[in-house]
């Protein structure tokens, strides 16, 4: 395949505009807020995103490369077809489940990222310990899709692999350094309406390519291959709503959303943000079924591709820029190649940035520095923007399996954090002793299940296992989401275990090493005017700080609930009307 400076034109041209947009943003956020919350300004972006710019990055966050690659490939490939292709419907979902029942708590409180209630209530150890599987899954999402536009570059304009990857990393990283979440958001209303425009360019002139049957018999009949609409195995049915669960629940506990709603004006905002960005995920998910089915629906010996094809080559994973390159002109498939670059960086530049904003507030911060000027925070962010950035990029370079990390550490997210989400925002009582046991039977749970993207083998054989051809052990049992639900309910018997045993004599108080019911409100955890220090943010919602009471059975069992959801105070209602 010849090299096409054309194509490379056309990426230079679209990569220059999106970094222009970036420093522009950069620009603008300078001119936001005072010199006192800098940092703030940079993670959520001055608490002022409206409903249009807020609607489009909430949405160009889940709409990304892999979102949109992984689509495509779901309903070309024979085995699976439409029916196995659960992202669309999976994070719409999760998005108006956060916009319901998650998305206000945690912006009518003031947070500034996911994991300050974690601290306030567990205490800054462990908000360190869910820092990781957070961290790990933004950074291997972001060292996934990286792999996969350096993929699709090679494949349409024939360039070095590592060249593209490296180049779209450093865009991605530059205007994230400079703008933060102003940056990102901005460029991500650029990006999306470049995906939106260049896959349905893209689509027609496929689909009217000689070589490509009507979908529409190709859907029911087959032709080339097994209907693209696919079926659900009965055998496969539990394997299935493990993985809807995981898409479904697990999508919530993202920095990378929780950006966005604790960005918005109001609590009101951020709900109808979230409900945008779910039917934003419906449609830009159209163009993509869309080009798998037509990649099912292909003859490709009569193609310049020829055989045999995708699936039997196993390029199944890129079978969107091969549609792109084969069944449509070259100047059409640089659109769709502009498409698939603003997807990916569209999702990098927010996983980077969210794991960048949790380190410097979550463990630098609020863990080891707390007096910490707000320069120093500012200049901690971009430090590790750039870390986080390269080691995206080294991870999409050089790790051979980086998709089987980025499976694993997403089960993390979903098995432990969201448990612990559930617990901090909506179960009262529960404690650092049960959110430690909770998070450590969980890890256990999934590492024992196995993984096959990384060639782990299962120490536990849940019912209807079996040993495919590779002789790797598949699982069909939904332990996924038994792990989730054993690390939940692991988490609140514990809790109410232990401050039933303090509370009752039981154990003396001097056990209570992580003073988490004993002495509840002690230096360890986090309070308000640490928290929050924005004189916008609604602070009725948040616990009273109460001092350090003695280790006297008299007065230290008094354990207040830390989050009260509803606050019946006149002063709060009248502020949220407003």
């Amino acid at each position: 395949m010849a090299f096409h400076v054309e194509g490379l034109v056309a990426i230079v041209v679209f990569y220059l505009a999106i970094l222009a947009v970036g420093i522009w943003a950069a620009w603008k956020t300078k001119n936001t807020g005072s010199e006192g919350d800098r940092s703030e300004a940079i993670i959520v972006g001055g608490r002022d995103i409206g409903l249009l710019v807020g609607g489009f990055t909430m949405t160009a966050t889940w709409v990304g490369g892999g979102y949109i690659n992984g689509t495509a490939e779901a309903v070309y490939v024979p085995d699976y077809g439409l029916a196995w292709a659960q992202a669309p419907i999976g994070y719409s979902l999760s998005l108006i489940l956060g916009g319901l029942f998650f998305a206000k708590p945690m912006r009518s409180k003031g947070y500034v990222t996911m994991l300050d209630p974690f601290q306030q209530l567990y205490g800054k150890r462990m908000g360190g310990l869910l820092f990781i599987p957070a961290l790990m899954g933004e950074m291997f999402w972001a060292a996934a899709i990286f792999s996969a536009l350096g993929a699709t570059i090679s494949v349409i304009i024939d360039i070095n692999v590592n060249i593209s990857v490296i180049i779209s990393a450093l865009i991605a990283t530059m205007y994230t350094l400079v703008g933060g979440l102003y940056s990102v958001a901005y460029t991500d209303v650029v990006q999306l309406f470049c995906i939106f425009l260049g896959l349905w360019i893209s689509v027609p002139f496929a689909m009217s390519h000689p070589a490509v049957t009507d979908i529409g018999l190709t859907a029911v009949h087959q032709v080339y291959q097994a209907p693209w609409l696919g079926s659900i195995n009965s055998l496969d049915i539990y394997t299935w709503l493990d993985n809807f669960f995981l898409l479904t629940l697990g999508g919530i506990p993202w920095q990378a959303y929780f950006q966005r709603v604790l960005s918005s004006s109001s609590a009101t905002y951020a709900q109808v943000l979230s409900f945008l960005a779910a039917f934003g995920c419906l449609v830009m998910a159209i163009p993509a079924v869309l080009i798998g089915a037509i990649g099912a629906s292909t003859a490709w010996n009569q193609t310049e591709y020829g055989v045999p094809d995708p699936k039997s080559k196993k390029e199944a994973d890129m079978i969107l820029p091969i549609v792109l390159q084969y069944l449509c002109p070259v100047y059409i498939s640089f659109f769709g190649l502009g498409a698939v670059s603003a997807a990916v960086m569209s999702s990098a530049d927010s996983s980077i940035l969210s794991a960048s904003s949790m380190f410097a507030r979550n463990i630098y911060q609020l863990s080891f520095r707390q007096n910490a000027s707000d320069r120093e925070i500012v200049w901690v962010m971009r430090i590790t923007v750039l870390l986080f950035g390269a080691s995206a990029t080294a991870m999409a370079l050089l790790a051979s399996s980086v998709y089987g990390l980025w499976y694993l550490s997403s089960d993390l997210v979903y098995i432990i954090i969201f448990p612990q989400l559930l617990c901090v925002l909506f179960i009262k009582g529960t404690n650092t002793y049960g959110a430690i046991a909770g998070y450590l039977f969980g890890l256990v749970l999934r590492i024992t299940g196995g993984e096959p993207y990384l060639y782990l083998q299962p120490l536990i054989f849940y019912p209807g296992w079996y040993q495919d051809d590779n002789n790797l052990y598949i699982q069909r049992f939904p332990f996924k989401t038994l792990a989730m639900l054993s690390s939940f309910f692991t988490n609140v018997t514990v809790s109410y275990l232990a401050k039933y045993l303090f509370e009752s004599g039981t154990l003396p108080p001097k056990l209570d090493f992580l003073d988490a019911v004993v002495a509840r409100y002690s230096r360890e955890h986090m309070d308000k005017a640490t928290l929050v220090k924005s004189d916008k943010i609604v602070l009725n919602e948040l616990a009273p700080v109460n001092p350090r009471h003695s280790l006297t059975l008299s007065s230290t069992f008094t354990n207040k609930e830390a989050f009260n959801y509803v606050d019946s105070s006149p002063e709060l209602s009248n502020t949220e009307d407003n």
